[in-house]
């Protein structure tokens, strides 16, 4: 699958924010989107073909799952609003349908209480094993663990 960019999610999420969402609040929807459209679209742990983007991963960073590439292109907006103007990408019925619900689950969310959702899953506590809760981290959160925590939720 995976014919979409990590970017192209970022643009739908924002389009739809209107100018409300911050790079860390960003950065925990695209997640949130990866994580179900891995969790809704495929089978087992065994074959994860089925991503919504495959041009970025995630990294265990200190304030949750962060795409490092995404978070470059936004740093400079710190903890504001981003107020970049984007046309609502688009996606197939599935991907829309997926991420549409990603946005009414958690997009009245703050990026702190996001932040503090994902601390508390497996994905980004397996990948911060043995890191003190300050200490910089590049490890990848593994496509695996992101499936097994999110399929026992749909189940």
């Amino acid at each position: 699958m995976s014919q979409y960019t990590y970017d192209e999610v970022a643009d739908w999420f924002l389009s739809k924010g209107e100018g409300k969402i911050s790079p860390k609040k960003l950065q925990k929807l695209v997640y949130y989107a990866y994580a179900w459209t891995l969790t809704l679209l495929n089978d087992s742990a065994k074959g994860l073909d089925n991503r919504l983007f495959d041009d970025a991963h995630f990294e265990a960073w200190v304030h949750g799952p962060v795409i490092h590439e995404l978070y470059n292109e936004y740093s400079k907006y710190g903890f504001n609003p981003i107020d970049k103007i984007v046309s609502q990408p688009h996606f197939t019925e599935d991907v829309e349908d997926i991420l549409q619900q990603v946005w009414d689950v958690y997009g009245n969310y703050t990026a702190d209480e996001l932040e503090s959702m994902t601390h508390q899953e497996e994905p980004w506590k397996n990948a911060r094993k043995g890191l003190s809760p300050l200490e910089s981290s590049s490890n990848k959160i593994s496509d695996k663990d992101i499936f097994e925590c999110y399929v026992q939720r749909v189940g």
